[in-house]
């Protein structure tokens, strides 16, 4: 593999910036800062002051292979997700088939062994009746079990109270879920059907998918973690009401309950549905301004652990039906740090912090094999970025197969201007290298 020399960089690592090189040797970082000038290099980048960061590792997203191409496929989101500075990904199993075997599972990593250009991990589905298969599975390699208490595209539901709790006694590997009660849902849209017809609005979509589904659902399985000592990941958390359930006392290697944020709950409201629509329908909903204010208070302080975007492309044409037929979910990835730094750029929050929320946290969580930090020894995975650089999302620079983005129209005044994974350089001003595949990620634990 090239060796690849990253000089005079704003380093952003463990809670300090420094200014200094960065050395890559055999895929791994060989050293960090101070002056590396005196290294053998095959590629050279003089930074000039760009800041360099871990690559993203992001924890949920929706890659569409097998079985639903047509919206996306394992290749053209990897290429989006390092055009977005994320290095790394876990990927959900509500694929046609859903990955709910061992078998079907494997075929996922055979997939992205030939096609991702970014490293990969992918979820074992949870089902009412795979329980025998959830307590075989290979806990060094799968990052975890993915639970949906929520009906959701591909609708995996786990509805049977005995089938949940049997999966909670037994799983031997972190399970995330989401988190809505489908009763409580099903109640809300049939009251508003009664009243709309086939014409509700797309702004009661956060009225149907309420506050109370999502709480609900989240203490359910908060409390079940605690009587078992299960280590539950609860994900895209909407509501303020639920970050109340999290610790924010406990450091994250203590800790067996945690929650995610991800990018559209940080950015947008329920206003925005006015001029967005169903390009900014997701499940669960966006809701208030006051419960975004809430959930980014809960990533700053702790109670919110990891941020991830739940990257879930559909086509145009399936987001442009009316709101009972529009799909939930949206392209994220390659948008998502960019629109964090825009946070930074406002005061919202530090870079220190999205780097913790977004590389180190989710290594310390799903206790991924050396990767997460720029330290010695440490896989190569790293994004330089220009916080001086402004650029406006359009339709015709989406890198996603689905060809439109939730942030259409926005000026962005970062620019991600390399990504390396794995000690590639996988993506430099625009242009990809396509030479070297992504890999699988690990994972250091003990049953």
């Amino acid at each position: 593999m090239k060796r690849i020399l990253i000089r005079n960089a704003n380093i952003v690592n463990e809670g300090k910036i420094i200014r200094g090189d960065v050395y890559i040797k055999e895929g791994l970082i060989f050293s960090v800062g101070g002056d590396l000038s005196g290294y053998e290099a095959d590629i050279d980048i003089n930074a000039n002051g760009k800041y360099l960061l871990p690559g993203l590792i992001d924890d949920q997203v929706h890659f569409r292979e097998p079985g639903l191409t047509h919206k996306a496929e394992i290749y053209t989101e990897s290429k989006t997700a390092v055009s977005g500075g994320v290095t790394s990904f876990m990927e959900m199993p509500n694929t046609i088939p859903q990955s709910t075997t061992h078998e079907l599972l494997e075929e996922k990593y055979a997939i992205a062994a030939q096609k991702s250009l970014a490293n990969y991990s992918f979820y074992l589905g949870a089902t009412n009746d795979n329980i025998e298969t959830i307590k075989s599975v290979d806990v060094n390699n799968v990052c975890g079990v993915k639970v949906f208490q929520g009906s959701s595209t591909g609708n995996m539901l786990v509805d049977n109270p005995q089938s949940l709790e049997a999966i909670f006694r037994d799983c031997p590997i972190l399970i995330a879920t989401h988190s809505e009660n489908d009763n409580i849902i099903k109640e809300n849209l049939e009251r508003y059907k009664k009243e709309y017809g086939e014409n509700v609005p797309v702004k009661l979509h956060p009225k149907i998918r309420t506050e109370e589904a999502c709480y609900d659902a989240s203490k359910i399985v908060v409390d079940m973690a605690r009587m078992y000592g299960t280590k539950l990941h609860v994900l895209h958390i909407s509501t303020g009401k639920e970050v109340g359930l999290f610790d924010n006392n406990l450091p994250l290697s203590e800790k067996r309950i945690t929650a995610e944020a991800c990018i559209h709950h940080l950015w947008f409201s329920e206003e925005d549905y006015a001029t967005k629509g169903n390009f900014i329908k997701w499940n669960p909903a966006i809701k208030t301004a006051e419960d975004r204010e809430i959930i980014l208070k809960g990533v700053l302080e702790g109670n919110i652990d990891v941020i991830a975007t739940d990257h879930a492309p559909h086509t145009i044409e399936e987001k442009e039906q009316s709101y009972l037929k529009a799909p939930s979910g949206g392209p994220l990835l390659q948008h998502g740090l960019v629109a964090l730094l825009e946070m930074y750029h406002d005061g919202k929050i530090s870079l220190e912090k999205i780097v913790e929320k977004t590389s180190h946290n989710v290594a310390i969580l799903f206790e991924i094999e050396k990767r997460g930090y720029l330290r010695a020894g440490y896989f190569a995975d790293l994004v330089l970025v220009d916080l001086d650089d402004p650029w406006e999302v359009k339709r015709e620079n989406v890198i996603s197969k689905c060809g439109w983005s939730p942030f259409e129209g926005q000026k962005f005044r970062s620019k991600i201007t390399h990504t390396i994974v794995s000690g590639h350089l996988a993506y430099e001003n625009g242009a990809f290298n396509e030479e070297k595949k992504g890999e699988r990620l690990k994972f250091s634990r003990k049953l």
